[in-house]
């Protein structure tokens, strides 16, 4: 599997995972994206033993679209702030069944993370371990297809907790074509590789450089070939 780059300087790099791909090692032992990361710096720079990769946004298994990574330590620990921060922009598509209530908004809840099933559910405020969890959507437009009303969302996540676009999307009803795991209307169905799930936009400013770094991706895989639709984002 070849690793596309979007972006890459000596502190840093964005490449885009296809859905289904690991973002890092599992029991599976297929090909993750930290694998692939090192490979690919490796190959440009045999003589520099392992080269030093570290995840700085995650993103689920069958999600696809832009990751970034530090190429060092330095970068990492400043990304990592930056991202704690706020100073990371991350932007989705996402294509939901079902219509959501408004065609704009923020999305307030409360996660708690069951190990036992790995997944999160909406919670009260002060539900033992529970975690803010915020995100903004726009409606770029919706669809009548046979298996009822799709749309598709531009997501901002300000916070980035488990599974969180996921169970909070579906906990209104509208949730993610394809997630055999909270979308009541693919439960019981062969779970898929890819969901209507996409990371399409980065920003932020570079920790070290000081540039601003901009980087799209157009989404892919079978959910957004059903919606066949392009926003202007």
């Amino acid at each position: 599997m070849k690793l596309k780059v979007k972006y890459e300087d000596e502190h840093l790099l964005i490449a885009v995972k296809p859905g289904g791909v690991p973002a890092q090692g599992d029991k599976t032992n297929t090909p993750d994206m930290v694998s692939l990361v090192k490979d690919y710096l490796y190959e440009k720079n045999p003589s520099g033993g392992e080269p030093y990769t570290a995840v700085i946004n995650r993103l689920d298994r069958p999600v696809g679209g832009l990751m970034l990574f530090a190429k060092t330590p330095e970068a990492a620990a400043k990304l990592s702030d930056l991202l704690q921060d706020g100073g990371i922009e991350k932007y989705y598509q996402a294509v939901i069944t079902g219509e959501i209530p408004d065609e704009a908004g923020e999305l307030t809840d409360y996660l708690v993370r069951d190990p036992k099933t790995n997944m999160s559910k909406v919670v009260e405020k002060n539900a033992k371990g529970a975690k803010k969890a915020v995100l903004t959507y726009e409606l770029i437009d919706e669809l009548e297809t046979d298996e009822g009303i799709l749309g598709l969302l531009l997501i901002r996540l300000i916070t980035g907790r488990h599974h969180q676009i996921r169970c909070q999307l579906a906990s209104r009803g509208c949730g993610i074509y394809g997630d055999v795991k909270y979308n009541p209307r693919f439960k019981g169905r062969k779970g898929a590789k890819t969901i209507g799930l996409y990371s399409t936009r980065i920003e932020f400013d570079h920790p070290i450089t000081g540039e601003h770094v901009r980087v799209k991706q157009e989404p892919e895989g079978d959910a957004f070939k059903v919606i066949d639709l392009e926003p202007d984002y």
